[in-house]
């Protein structure tokens, strides 16, 4: 089982048919002060793997800064049904989504365990944004 690819983004869903959209995938954010909560980030992980690999797979997700401390923790399942005949890749998309807390300037990484193994780091890094918007206000009239 691996991760075809894990993204941070303003939104996405899965429709009915399985067809996953990503709306405003970053890696970077801005914010006045620290500590703070970062609402409504969703993570979006593409799993896909092997027609033998069928059945449950146990997913862990950690959310850490650059130190090692982590902030958020959560598991799950993710489960692939018999395909098609023929059909020998299986994969399933799955969107979570988050409020993020964020207690300082630096990196933070999302990571992604499947079946205990290390599969995805999903980086994130957050910087205090001064606030300059009055003086290009200024400097433009």
């Amino acid at each position: 089982m691996n991760i075809d690819f894990a993204v941070t983004c303003d939104y996405a869903l899965i429709d009915r048919f399985g067809k996953l959209s990503v709306l405003g995938i970053f890696e970077h954010i801005w914010v006045q002060e620290f500590p703070t909560i970062h609402p409504r980030m969703h993570l979006v992980i593409r799993f896909k793997g092997r027609r033998t690999e069928i059945g449950d797979h146990k997913v862990d997700i950690e959310f850490t800064d650059e130190a090692g401390t982590s902030f958020m923790t959560g598991q799950g399942m993710v489960s692939f049904a018999e395909p098609p005949a023929g059909v020998v890749d299986i994969e399933a998309g799955t969107v979570l989504i988050f409020d993020v807390p964020l207690h300082h300037a630096g990196r933070y990484t999302f990571r992604i365990t499947v079946d205990g193994d290390l599969k995805y780091d999903v980086p994130l890094t957050v910087g205090r944004r001064e606030d300059t918007v009055g003086t290009a206000v200024q400097e433009l009239a």
